[in-house]
């Protein structure tokens, strides 16, 4: 499970475009977003950095990241 602080996301749009960037990458990933404190929690196989380069990809800046 990764935990990720990601800035800029404020609605609905903004879950689902982060949603879709990380499941391009890992279609079976699961993704939660916490708009409130701008958490992002993802079960993937997919490598932490790969999921934090598809989040800054589609235009949401990762300011920090974990496993947990």
């Amino acid at each position: 499970m990764y935990e990720l602080q990601v800035e800029e996301m404020s609605c609905g749009h903004c879950v689902n475009a982060v949603t879709k960037a990380v499941q391009a990458i890992d279609a079976q990933a699961q993704v939660e977003v916490d708009l409130a404190q701008r958490k992002v929690r993802v079960q993937s196989g997919a490598e932490l950095t790969r999921v934090a380069a598809a989040i800054g990809d589609a235009g949401y800046p990762v300011v920090s990241s974990a496993v947990v």
